[in-house]
């Protein structure tokens, strides 16, 4: 089954998934769905089988409880995978992500990109709806993560991107070290640190209108908790290039 697929984590994302869904559907006539659902309270995952029932390009993937936002994406690419995908896309399902932008995310794939970026901290791209402390947190947290993992790269932190198959079957995705949101930093550095062909391209990110974010004070301290000790560990010659956050010696990207 050649072709692309989404993958949506999803927790209590009643209020936009339908709209999500449909709009990825529209984006691209050759681009399947799979939603990853933690057993969202508030009926998303039957919302979801009511769609994949009568539409065979929606899927859905359905896990007991709530475990943080790496291991759904690890669980949705082991699927996507199995089941033969040659591009593995991610997005968020409260509507920050626009399904539009999808095409140019798939030419960067196309193109020969082990991943592409999604980049709000580029020229063209922008933040709707954030107030002035959210972006001098996602930005200086950008900036702190370029310096200490000696990135290139401008967003490391977007959670809107995608990946060739053959790039997420060469990393060894079982010792990824974050549950959570660093996810996206963490898989980022290590398809940069890999020799991986990484390119971003500008979106417009706007701040979801329904719901309520699941960013916690918590979770941004654990990702300057591990951004630090990834950072401290490599400038010692702990991780060393070839084999970053555990890729496996033969990975070629």
């Amino acid at each position: 089954m050649p072709g692309a697929v989404v993958v949506m984590p999803t927790y209590a994302e009643k209020d936009t998934i339908s709209a999500m869904i449909e709009r990825i559907l529209n984006a691209d006539p050759a681009v399947d769905i799979l939603v990853v659902d933690d057993n969202s309270p508030d009926g998303t995952g039957e919302i979801v089988d009511a769609i994949a029932a009568s539409n065979p390009r929606v899927n859905i993937m359905h896990r007991p409880g709530k475990n943080g936002l790496g291991t759904a994406y690890v669980a949705g690419f082991g699927w996507a995978l199995e089941q033969g995908y040659d591009q593995i896309i991610e997005m968020d399902a409260d509507g920050s992500h626009q399904p539009e932008e999808l095409p140019r995310l798939l030419k960067l794939l196309d193109d020969g990109a082990n991943l592409g970026i999604g980049a709000r901290w580029i020229p063209g791209g922008e933040t709707q709806n954030w107030p002035w402390y959210r972006k001098l947190i996602s930005r200086s947290g950008t900036t702190y993560a370029r310096i200490m993992l000696s990135s290139k790269l401008h967003d490391i932190t977007s959670g809107y991107r995608g990946f060739s198959a053959d790039t997420l079957r060469a990393l060894d995705l079982s010792r990824l070290d974050s549950a959570g949101y660093c996810f996206q930093i963490e898989l980022a550095w290590l398809v940069e640190r890999s020799g991986g062909v990484v390119r971003e391209f500008p979106i417009t990110f706007v701040e979801r209108l329904e719901g309520q974010s699941k960013m916690t004070s918590g979770i941004v301290v654990e990702a300057l908790a591990k951004v630090t000790s990834w950072g401290v560990a490599s400038r010692l010659g702990r991780i060393p290039k070839s084999q970053a956050l555990g890729a496996p010696k033969d990975a070629t990207l």
